[in-house]
């Protein structure tokens, strides 16, 4: 491992800018932290809020990233209130966390570490602490004790596994003051301390003995897999079998509450469930705690003899995740003492050779985070199969990881989930205009979107700006004319891979030729039944088949317009297409609405803010149609409805929004005007 402090960089920072230096370090390196995870500390003298010069020991906040830390990331704690704490012999989880907030220097600065006694007991500068792969290899083998010892011989200490608390903390200070030469400590299925007089000196001999571990690792020779008993499918039909396969299993896997998923067919994914030895070494177990949070105790192996055999694949898919939830359940109960409420017992990874891993999560971002993770845990199976044989926490320790108590009162700090989070949508015509301010608007309530239009730039635009505003992941572009039935196939295949699934249907894309009936040529008639009928059709029928896949309902919103209870003369071939729009979208409610599918439609009126419908042929037909003067058109417009108002693209979002959510669990076929009343239109 290449050790990347630099001396030029660094001189003239004072010790809490080197301490972010070196925490960035360490957290830019996936292969020494798993997301979030390490923590590095200082001890420096500050002024308190009196003035006076104190030891002060900052040390990364709970919930913060060593990637992107920075100053006010490492709370204060006064270490003359830490210290004694060491002459105690034992001190529970809650009482720790509730006497470290009152050592803090700052009661509104983030929680600190729960390993802030382990950084404060131990008598260095600056501490460093992470999950280096390397390490958690060489201590989950069969022979940890002597590959360690042949790794470091005494230059550290050994701490057999340990919940992060005051008994671990315990215990690697007194085994550090028994043995002051000791360059780190190793703490067992966890990962690596290492100290020093200054920030660089603790990087330093992290790196040496992260170093130390992959040279030893790389030196081993067997052969860690066992080889190939299943070669993967070939490129094109193993994303058929998953984007075939992805939307049953979302369905299965959120019963308890709905997740995203994730895709994963890279070579270290299928090299491992393709190996003889894959779905035994999966079972085993997690590499340390940290990665079990994210992934559970075991993936879900699902071992079919043919996976292009669909219908097969399927069902001992559906028979699989019952039995894993079973076998959790059952776990739990072997393990719990009846203080804990059994948690979500279905899977977070999923393992199908010849195919692929699935992954979820909450959102895309948790769902690559666990894939994320995943991938380090086979590399750490691979190292510690090189050398040994790769074991992992026991049954009860596993439990109590996962089953935490502070681990599980984080989950009561996150914020409340926001309207549609957890949900995937599907928006055509999305590129711009009133399609545009749809795909914002849900996803700003928390919605993953499928941003499809046959603008593929502007529908690239829009998915940018949704993953800058809400997180990366939260929206994918696709190219889709929604005539093509091969483009609409196409889309819908990206969707599965893309997030398992789909929950809300917007049908949006449209186009308006202009012209009487006498006048139109059949070409622009077609093409106006192509796109406006025709593609609500298409994408409609694949979203209705995806939601029965999943069993979860869904909604479909389409986007019709005011000329379908009143059409205008001379605007003929979009006022009878889009009648017909209305009308597959009250067939489907019928046929639908004992899958808990609803359907339902938004009838806007004249929105010209951002919208390439309203071209300027179609603003000089329509001007004349009504005879006004084209500059003078949108206010014709606003003038004849009742509220004498404006109809925006955002307006028709809310209507959206509203037909999409849970809101209006009990409406479908049903049609929402948004057009600031105009009478002609008035249902009769």
């Amino acid at each position: 491992m290449r050790n990347l402090w630099s001396e030029r960089d660094t001189q003239a920072m004072s010790d809490l800018d080197k301490l972010v230096y070196m925490s960035r370090l360490i957290g830019a390196d996936p292969s020494l932290v798993v997301w979030g995870g390490g923590n590095t500390s200082v001890k420096v003298m500050e002024q308190d809020v009196a003035g006076r010069d104190i030891r002060v020991m900052r040390i990364k906040g709970s919930g913060s990233d060593l990637k992107t830390i920075e100053h006010r990331h490492f709370p204060r704690l006064r270490l003359a209130d830490i210290l004694p704490l060491f002459q105690r012999d034992a001190m529970s989880d809650e009482a720790m966390v509730a006497y470290l907030d009152q050592c803090l220097m700052d009661p509104a600065s983030p929680r600190p570490s729960i390993e802030t006694l382990l950084h404060g007991f131990l008598p260095f500068m600056c501490v460093a602490h992470s999950h280096a792969d390397a390490v958690t290899a060489l201590t989950n083998n069969r022979d940890a004790a002597a590959t360690l010892k042949g790794v470091y011989g005494d230059d550290v200490a050994v701490v057999e596994y340990v919940r992060p608390g005051f008994r671990l903390s315990k215990l690697v200070g007194v085994a550090v003051k028994a043995d002051p030469h000791l360059k780190g400590v190793v703490l067992m299925n966890h990962g690596l301390f290492t100290w020093g007089d200054n920030p660089k000196a603790a990087y330093d001999q992290h790196i040496e003995l992260v170093t130390r571990a992959e040279e030893y690792a790389k030196a081993g020779a067997k052969a860690v897999f066992g080889g190939w008993a299943r070669r993967p499918l070939e490129a094109a039909e193993r994303r058929q079998v998953a984007a075939a396969v992805a939307p049953t299993l979302r369905g299965l896997v959120s019963q308890r509450q709905r997740v995203v998923l994730r895709y994963d067919d890279s070579p270290e994914v299928l090299e491992f469930i393709g190996a003889a030895q894959g779905r035994r070494l999966s079972g085993i177990g997690p590499a340390t705690p940290d990665h079990l949070i994210h992934t559970k105790r075991q993936p879900l192996w699902l071992n079919v003899a043919d996976p292009t055999d669909l219908a097969a694949t399927l069902q001992a898919l559906r028979g699989a995740v019952a039995a894993y939830a079973e076998e959790y359940a059952q776990w739990y109960r072997q393990h719990t003492s009846g203080q804990d409420s059994i948690l979500d017992p279905y899977p977070r990874v999923v393992l199908l050779p010849g195919v692929g891993m699935w992954t979820t999560g909450r959102d895309a971002r948790a769902a690559l985070i666990t894939g994320d993770i995943y991938h380090h845990t086979i590399g750490v199976i691979r190292s510690a199969q090189s050398v040994s044989e790769y074991t992992s926490l026991t049954p009860q320790d596993a439990y109590d990881a996962e089953y935490w108590p502070l681990e599980l009162y984080k989950l009561t700090l996150a914020p409340p989930e926001k309207e549609l989070a957890r949900q995937v949508a599907l928006i055509t015509g999305a590129a711009n205009g009133i399609g545009r301010a749809i795909a914002l608007r849900l996803a700003a309530e928390g919605a993953h979107l499928a941003v499809t239009d046959i603008d593929t730039e502007g529908a690239q635009g829009v998915a940018e700006e949704i993953n800058r505003r809400n997180g990366p992941g939260r929206a994918v572009a696709l190219p889709l004319n929604v005539a093509d039935p091969s483009q609409v196939a196409r889309a819908y295949q990206d969707l599965r891979l893309a997030y398992g699934g789909l929950d809300i249907l917007v049908s949006n894309a449209g186009i308006a030729p202009v012209g009487a009936i006498d006048t139109l040529s059949l070409d622009d008639w077609q093409r106006s039944l192509d796109i406006n009928t025709t593609g609500h059709f298409l994408v409609a029928a694949e979203a209705v088949r995806l939601m029965k896949e999943q069993g979860a309902g869904g909604s479909l919103v389409f986007i019709g317009t005011k000329n379908v209870p009143a059409p205008g003369a001379d605007f003929g071939a979009y006022s009878v297409s889009k009648a017909a729009e209305v009308q597959l979208a009250r067939v489907l409610a019928l046929e639908n609405g004992q899958f808990g599918i609803r359907s339902n439609v938004v009838n806007p009126d004249a929105v010209f803010q951002g919208s390439q419908l309203w071209s300027e042929e179609v603003r000089q037909q329509r001007a004349a149609a009504h005879g006004v003067p084209v500059d003078q058109l949108e206010n014709f417009y606003q003038q004849r409805s009742l509220l004498r108002l404006p109809v925006r693209a955002e307006d028709v979002a809310e209507a959206v929004l509203f037909l999409a959510s849970a809101r209006s669990s009990r409406t479908t076929g049903a049609m929402l005007p948004v057009d600031a009343g105009v009478r002609e239109a008035f249902p009769r």
